[in-house]
């Protein structure tokens, strides 16, 4: 936990793309195809606190947002709605709310509405899409801080959710060190290249001496 602490002000300026490409070389899935940026802030890093929604009980209906009561600061909160886009689990309330408790952005697996004021207060939000319709009567808490889904993802409370405007990555917390190690190399060497073919190389010159294939390969993990 010490090393992974020590890696952290360095991992949080990643890129989603060096995340997904450290992922790809120690074969892990993390990539969740489908979500993307809608509002407000363009940057999210932090640990998943999890919510998953089911279809409402009619007789004794759930609530759809409540939990945000008890989220941590710091939090990235992680709606899965079944990736349903004919009702929203997330609104202007939340994300005001959000901003106010210093929570880091949410992610939904569904959509949400009120994106002007996301926008307004700068609060990161991240979904398949926008609708405007209330999950209210519609849509229930099911759980929290279980495991749940992020398209093709899984997300476990604590793993560590990153957002940036090419999308989400979600980095296992059990595997976070490792990961963010691999992905730190991957953007020193992508630098070096940089630097290199800027100075007259070729860029097949400046792959080979920054190893950047194998470095992205995931034969590469155990050598």
């Amino acid at each position: 936990m010490d090393e992974l602490a020590a890696l952290l002000p360095s991992a949080s300026k990643l890129s989603t793309a060096e995340i997904s490409d450290a992922l790809d070389a120690l074969r892990l899935p993390g990539s969740a195809h489908g979500i993307g940026h809608i509002a407000g802030g363009k940057r999210i890093f932090g640990p998943a606190y999890t919510v998953r929604y089911g279809p409402v009980n009619s007789a004794s209906p759930g609530t759809v947002g409540d939990y945000l009561d008890d989220t941590p600061t710091g939090a990235v909160v992680v709606l899965d709605n079944a990736g349903r886009t004919d009702c929203t689990v997330w609104g202007g309330i939340l994300s005001r709310l959000g901003v106010h408790r210093g929570i880091a952005g949410t992610v939904i697996n569904g959509v949400c509405r009120d994106t002007a004021e996301a926008d307004e207060v700068g609060y990161p939000l991240y979904a398949v899409g926008r609708f405007m319709r209330t999950g209210k009567d519609r849509v229930q808490v099911e759980t929290v801080n279980e495991a749940v889904s992020l398209g093709d993802v899984r997300v476990e409370p604590g793993d560590v959710v990153v957002g940036d405007q090419d999308g989400i990555v979600v980095v296992p917390a059990i595997r976070a060190t490792e990961v963010f190690v691999r992905a730190l190399s991957l953007h020193d060497a992508e630098e070096s290249i940089v630097r290199a073919t800027l100075g007259g190389a070729t860029l097949a010159e400046a792959r080979k001496q920054a190893r950047y294939y194998t470095l992205q390969r995931p034969e590469a993990v155990d050598a």
